[in-house]
C-alpha cells in the first residue's frame, strides 16, 4: 500500500489542484520535460493526484484540454485522460473511470464531446479521438454513454468536414469491438460512409472515411460483408483522385491503408481485381510520382501475392500483371551510379555505394515476388527479360540482369534446376564484362545460386564456375571483385562433396594464400572465410596444405591488433580452428597451443 503524502507533498497537491490553473499547466509541461530528473518528480506529483484526488486530475485534464492556450498542452491532456480513463487491455479493471463520481464522469463525457467539435488542430484531434474510442469502447457495451452514438452520426453527417472527419476516426477504432461488445447499426453506417467516400468529399473526411471502411471490413464477415463491397469502386477513386489533384502526401496515406486490406482481407478485392491491380502498377511506373507513392502501390501488389493462404493464386492469375510488376521492378534495379567509393575499395560499408532507394526496394520486392508466385509464374517471364537486358549497351542494364537472377533464385529454384545450363552461361558470360561492378554482380549471383541451386549447379557445373571464381580472385585492379569472389567460394563449397573440390584444391589454396597477402583489408577477410570454408568440405585433403598455410594465419593474429582489424582477427580465428578440425588433433597440436 502506498505511504501517506508528506507535508510538502500535501502543499505541492493543494498547488497544483487550487484554483489557479497555471501551477497545473506547468506540471503537465514538466511532465514532457527532457531532464529525467525533472519528469520523473512531476510523473510522482502526477501519481499523486490520481491515487488522492482523481476527480479533480481528471476534471483539471479537461480543462487543459479544451482551454490550454499551449498547443503541446493539449495534446499532452488528452493522452494522459486516455491511460487515466481508458482500459490499458480488454481485461484491465483498474481504470479510473468508473470510480469516480457521477457527477464528474458525467462532466467528463460532456467535456470530451465538446472537444471534439471545438478541437481545430489536427494532431490534437487525432490524440483526443483516440481517448473518446476507447472510453467509448468501455462504456458503450452497458449503455452507459447513451448520447454518445447519437453525437458521432449527427458529426458525420455535419456540414464541418472536420467534425466528419473525427467523427470516422472514431469509428474506425470502434470496428474492432462490433459483434463482441457493440452493435453498431451498420445500415446506417454504410450509407454514411459511401457518403463521405464520394466524388469531390474534402480530402481528410475521404481518407478518414477509407481508414472507417477499411477497419469494419477486417471485423465483418458474411452477407454483412457482402453489403460493402460496392464501397470498393469508391475506396480505390479515393487514391486515384488524390493523385489526379497533385495531394501525394493523401494518395500515401490511402495507399498504406490498402495494403492492410490487402494483407488481411485480399478476397474483398477479388470482383475487381483486375481493376485494382492495374492501377496500382500505373501508380508503380509512373515514374513522375514520388519514390516512396510508386514503392506504396508496388507493395499493395507484393503483398497480394504473399497473401496465398487467405486468397490462393489471385495475383498468379494476371500473367499480363506478373510481367508488367517484374518490368517495373527491373527499370528500379537500373537506379544505380558508378560511386568512386566503391572501386577505392578501403571500406566494406561501401560496397553499396551508388545504390539507391529504388535499387534496394528492387531487389527485395523481386525477392519476395519470386518467393510468393513461384517459379512457374516468375522465371517464363525473366528468361525473356534478363536476356534482354543483358544484351543492352548500358553496364546498369547488365548489373540489373544478373542482381535479379540472385534474388530470384530462392523462390524458383525448383524451375530454374531444370534450365540450368541457360541460367549458368548467362551469368558466366558476364564475369567478362568490361565493368568492374557488372563483374561483381556476376560472381555475386553465382555465390547465390550455388547457395539457392545447389548441390545440382556444384556437381553439373563445377569445371565452369570453379575455373571463373579462380581467374576473378585474379582481379587486382578491383579488390571488391577479388574479395567476392572468395565469399562465392564459401558458397560454392558449402554445397559440395570433397571430391568434387579435390582437383581445384591446388590452384584455389594458392590464389587464396595470394589474397591472404592483400594490403586490402576486405580481400584478407573474403580469402580467409574461403581457406575456412574449403578446409571444412575437403577435411583430411586439407593435411597437404597445413605446413603453407598456417603460418601466414598465426601471422595475421600476431600482427592485427589495431581495433579496425578486430573482424579479420575473428575470421583468422575461425579459419584456424576449421583448418585445425579438417586436418586433425595429431597435425594441428603444436600449432593449437601457439594460438
Amino acid at each position: 500500500m502506498a505511504a501517506d503524502p508528506t507535508q510538502f507533498q500535501l502543499a505541492q497537491l493543494a498547488a497544483v489542484l487550487g484554483h489557479d490553473a497555471t501551477q497545473f499547466e506547468v506540471l503537465i509541461t514538466t511532465l514532457m520535460s527532457t531532464s529525467n530528473d525533472q519528469r520523473s518528480q512531476a510523473e510522482s506529483l502526477f501519481n499523486l493526484c490520481k491515487q488522492t484526488h482523481p476527480d479533480t486530475l481528471s476534471l483539471k485534464l479537461c480543462h487543459v484540454l479544451s482551454s490550454s492556450p499551449n498547443p503541446e498542452s493539449r495534446a499532452m491532456s488528452a493522452v494522459l485522460l486516455r491511460k487515466l480513463l481508458t482500459p490499458n487491455n480488454t481485461n484491465d479493471n483498474s481504470f479510473l473511470f468508473p470510480s469516480l463520481s457521477p457527477q464528474t464522469q458525467l462532466t467528463l463525457k460532456s467535456s470530451l464531446l465538446n472537444s471534439i467539435v471545438t478541437q481545430t488542430a489536427k494532431s490534437i484531434n487525432k490524440k483526443l479521438c483516440d481517448t473518446v474510442s476507447e472510453l467509448a469502447a468501455s462504456l458503450l457495451p452497458e449503455n452507459q454513454w447513451p448520447d454518445f452514438l447519437p453525437f458521432l452520426f449527427q458529426c458525420v453527417t455535419s456540414d464541418n468536414m472536420k467534425n466528419r472527419e473525427s467523427a470516422l476516426l472514431i469509428f474506425a477504432q470502434l470496428a474492432q469491438y462490433i459483434g463482441e461488445t457493440l452493435n453498431l447499426p451498420l445500415e446506417n453506417l454504410h450509407s454514411v460512409l459511401l457518403q463521405c467516400l464520394g466524388t469531390g468529399m474534402d480530402s481528410d473526411v475521404r481518407i478518414a472515411a477509407l481508414g472507417a471502411a477499411i477497419n469494419f471490413i477486417q471485423c465483418l464477415e458474411g452477407r454483412v460483408l457482402d453489403k460493402f463491397r460496392d464501397l470498393l469502386p469508391l475506396m480505390m477513386s479515393t487514391l486515384t483522385e488524390a493523385l489526379n489533384c497533385g495531394n501525394e502526401a493523401a494518395a500515401s496515406e490511402a495507399l498504406e491503408l490498402l495494403i492492410e486490406l490487402a494483407g488481411t482481407e485480399p478476397r474483398f478485392l477479388r470482383r475487381q481485381i483486375v481493376e485494382v491491380v492495374g492501377t496500382m502498377l500505373q501508380i508503380a511506373g509512373a515514374e513522375s510520382l514520388e519514390e516512396g507513392t510508386r514503392h506504396l502501390a508496388i507493395e499493395f501488389v507484393v503483398t497480394l501475392a504473399e497473401a496465398r493462404e487467405r486468397a490462393p493464386g489471385m495475383v498468379r492469375k494476371m500473367p499480363q500483371f506478373v510481367r508488367k510488376l517484374f518490368e517495373i521492378l527491373m527499370k528500379m534495379l537500373e537506379d544505380i551510379e558508378d560511386d568512386p567509393k566503391w572501386h577505392n575499395a578501403d571500406n566494406e560499408d561501401d560496397e553499396d555505394a551508388g545504390e539507391t532507394g529504388n535499387y534496394g526496394f528492387g531487389q527485395e520486392c523481386l525477392d519476395r515476388l519470386s518467393i510468393s508466385l513461384g517459379g512457374n509464374s516468375i522465371l517464363p517471364v525473366a528468361s525473356e527479360v534478363v536476356p534482354v537486358y543483358l544484351a543492352a549497351p548500358e553496364w546498369q542494364k547488365h548489373h540489373a540482369a544478373l542482381i535479379a537472377l540472385a534474388q530470384i533464385a530462392e523462390g524458383c529454384s525448383k524451375v530454374m534446376i531444370t534450365n540450368l545450363e541457360q541460367v549458368v552461361s548467362m551469368v558466366l558470360n558476364s564475369f567478362q564484362d568490361p565493368h568492374p561492378r557488372v563483374r561483381w554482380a556476376a560472381v555475386n549471383a553465382i555465390g547465390q545460386l550455388s547457395t539457392d541451386l545447389g548441390p545440382d549447379l556444384q556437381v553439373q557445373y563445377h569445371h565452369r564456375v570453379l575455373p571463373a571464381l579462380a581467374a576473378a580472385m585474379d582481379d587486382f585492379q578491383n579488390p571488391r571483385v577479388q574479395a567476392h569472389a572468395a565469399s562465392a567460394i564459401l558458397n560454392f563449397s558449402e554445397n559440395c562433396t570433397a571430391d568434387i573440390l579435390l582437383p581445384y584444391l591446388d590452384g584455389t589454396v594458392a590464389k587464396l594464400l595470394v589474397l591472404l597477402q592483400n594490403g586490402k583489408q576486405m580481400v584478407q577477410e573474403g580469402a580467409l572465410t574461403a581457406l575456412a570454408s574449403v578446409a571444412d568440405s575437403s577435411q583430411d585433403h586439407f593435411q597437404k596444405y597445413y605446413d603453407a598455410v598456417m603460418p601466414y594465419l598465426k601471422a595475421i593474429l600476431v600482427n592485427a591488433t589495431d581495433k579496425t582489424n578486430r573482424m579479420l582477427r575473428a575470421k583468422a580465428m575461425e579459419c584456424i580452428s576449421l583448418v585445425g578440425m579438417a586436418v586433425g588433433k595429431d597435425k594441428f597440436r603444436d600449432d593449437a597451443k601457439q594460438v
